[in-house]
């Protein structure tokens, strides 16, 4: 092989290496956003089921572990919302919808915006990768020439 090639084939290594540990990272990235997608879809479907309760309808309380407790609905309009910071404030229902529906929103743009980078990513791996087997293909030519 070449020493251009040699040099040109490290390069393309340590890049094809530093692109992979990128895609792995925002694929990570993307698994903690369909997550907080799933736990605000759950949260925006009960909150939708709660609009058609009324006060002291009585309610199942998941508490994790498939376990739920029995519960009684004390004020259907007024909902208590996190807002970050491990501070949570007592909004009205649509309020609380509303931020809700933010979240989500905000969140599926980050999702797409992950989307991109990965196809980025991933489209610059496939150029490195075939590169190095041109590098390789070429080196075995002149091997056996």
């Amino acid at each position: 092989m070449a020493a251009k090639d040699e040099e040109e084939f490290r390069k393309l290594s340590v890049e094809l290496r530093y692109f992979e540990q990128t895609a792995e990272a925002i694929q990570s990235r993307v698994n903690m956003v369909n997550a907080a997608i799933a736990d605000l879809t759950y949260a925006s479907a009960t909150l939708e089921g709660l609009e058609k309760e009324k006060e002291d309808s009585e309610l199942l309380v998941p508490v994790g572990g498939s376990s739920f407790v029995r519960a009684k609905l004390a004020n259907p309009d007024k909902v208590i919302v996190g807002v970050g910071a491990g501070v949570s404030i007592e909004k009205t229902l649509p309020e609380a919808k509303e931020v809700t529906k933010k979240r989500l929103d905000d969140l599926n743009k980050t999702r797409a915006s992950l989307h991109q980078q990965f196809v980025q990513v991933a489209g610059r791996i496939n150029e490195d990768r075939e590169k190095i087997e041109t590098i390789i293909a070429k080196a075995r030519q002149e091997k056996t020439s």
